[in-house]
């Protein structure tokens, strides 16, 4: 359980001065996102390379790297928070989410999340995303030392174009108080009324005295939302911040071994859209301010829309998003960051463009010869049922996709019809005149719905020529849909 989280106590010796950081700069692509959805983010993670050690990737008594205190095993490995290269990757990440903001874990002054806020908001800012904060409840915290913390932070960190301010809501920073019912007399935060909203973890009306509003973090709850609906009516009355927490799942076995804790199934994406369903529902989430989302990166919990690897280390048992809205292999692994994207988009009327879009659907096809009634054009078309095939017996042969226009491509799609039997393709993978992926041979599997995918270092072309020298299931080539990407 969430409660029973490692704090330990290391503390990180940083400059003390207050942060400024950059203003989003042209070498970093900044994408649209929206301020108003807000993704709980951890930096609490330590590796030998920076930190020196692991931390908290060895939670419930597992020994890293490749065995960690997770359900799922992150596509960066057991990373560091503190590694300058890992946050930028996050912020790519939470860019392609469409999320804007990310409400940081925050364990006192001083501490080892502390310590990491400064990399933190350079890299925020830089790409575009604010930075709001999750007070946790550190041993002896009381209403007077929040009240400390939220004036601390304000003067250290408030100088930085990342910090985040409720344009709405009088520009004022934003300060979840999680298990804020831990204490009853909250009076000490009218002090900090004008600067801060401050959100209480609950849905009870009762409980919310001297707060600026709500929010609910549980990621089980979410599934039923209960007293959504009551405290969205509360804070719309009383001029209060409503922000209910959707989550795509709850499991925490190998963290908490022997926790008897429910855990909440993904079902393949459909619990996350329940989730957000419940938030954005004026029937069972009533009208929502801001949108938090349990978690961008809380591994223990298995919270997490951080991208999991498809093929994580074997013999730990690990889950990975495989079948996530259909998708399959590495393809699955932003499944949902995609999937908020598109629930963000839900959230602000459309106004956040897709993530990812591809870039090859429509775009001018050709090849080197085709079987009759299976032509090039079958290729990407949007639809895996039809496909082109090359003339039998006659390898080696190429499919050529026109983009139009020069563009930074590092990711190819193929699939053959799904329900055709497994095969293995040769094929080599051509930019313009340079050879991107050296000949190799690639599986496509009905258990995966017959796709692959292939990834490279990122290089900017408008031609893709695909050529084949070789397919086990039939003597020709074949491609049901060939898709391009750009990797955030």
């Amino acid at each position: 359980m969430r409660t029973l989280r490692s704090i330990v106590g290391l503390v990180l010796l940083l400059a003390t001065v207050i942060v400024q950081a950059p203003a989003a700069s042209a070498d970093v692509a900044v994408r649209a996102v929206a301020a108003d959805v807000h993704l709980f983010y951890y930096p609490w993670y330590g590796s030998p390379s920076v930190h020196g050690s692991y931390r908290h990737w060895p939670q419930g008594g597992h020994t890293p790297p490749d065995d960690v205190g997770a359900d799922f095993y992150p596509t960066l490995g057991a990373y560091d928070s503190g590694d300058t290269a890992v946050i930028d990757r996050h912020m790519r990440m939470i860019q392609q989410s469409g999320a804007g903001t990310i409400v940081t874990s925050w364990w006192g002054q001083g501490s080892y999340e502390d310590g990491v806020t400064p990399a933190l908001l350079v890299s925020a800012a830089r790409h575009g995303i604010k930075v709001a904060w999750h007070l946790e409840p550190y041993a002896g915290r009381t209403a007077e030392s929040t009240v400390a913390d939220i004036e601390y932070i304000n003067s250290k960190y408030g100088g930085s174009p990342a910090f985040y301010r409720a344009a709405a809501w009088g520009n004022r920073g934003a300060f979840y108080v999680f298990e804020s019912l831990r204490i009853t007399d909250w009076t000490a935060l009218e002090q900090v009324k004008s600067s801060s909203i401050v959100l209480a973890q609950t849905t009870d009306p009762s409980r919310v005295a001297h707060f600026g509003g709500m929010y609910t973090y549980d990621g089980i709850a979410g599934a039923t939302a209960p007293g959504w609906r009551n405290a969205s009516d509360f804070c719309k009355a009383n001029g209060l911040v409503w922000a209910p927490s959707v989550a795509p799942g709850y499991i925490d076995d190998r963290a908490v071994p022997g926790n008897t804790t429910p855990t909440v199934g993904r079902d393949n994406g459909a619990m996350y859209d329940r989730q957000w369903s419940n938030a954005l529902n004026p029937a069972t989430g009533g009208t929502p301010s801001w949108v938090s989302v349990t978690s961008f990166n809380e591994w223990h919990e298995g919270s997490i829309i951080e991208p999991a690897r498809s093929n994580p280390p074997a013999g730990h048992g690990y889950l990975t998003y495989q079948g996530a809205y259909g998708r399959t292999g590495a393809d699955a692994e932003t499944a949902y960051l995609d999937r908020t994207r598109h629930w963000v988009s839900q959230f602000t009327g459309g106004s956040i463009p897709p993530a990812n879009p591809n870039l090859a659907l429509g775009k001018q096809i050709t090849a080197s010869s085709n079987q009759g009634g299976y032509p090039a054009g079958n290729a990407n078309d949007g639809n895996q049922s039809s496909y082109w095939e090359s003339t039998n017996h006659s390898f080696p042969q190429s499919i050529t996709l026109d983009l139009g226009a020069p563009a930074e491509v590092s990711k190819l799609v193929l699939a053959v019809p799904a329900s055709w039997g497994a095969r293995t393709q040769t094929i080599t993978v051509h930019g313009g005149d340079t050879t991107v992926v050296p000949s190799r041979g690639y599986a496509f599997d009905p258990a995966t719905h017959n796709t692959v995918t292939i990834t490279f270092p990122a290089t900017t072309q408008r031609l893709f020529r695909l050529n084949f020298t070789g397919n086990t299931g039939w003597p020709a080539g074949q491609v049901a849909e060939l898709q391009a990407f750009r990797i955030q």
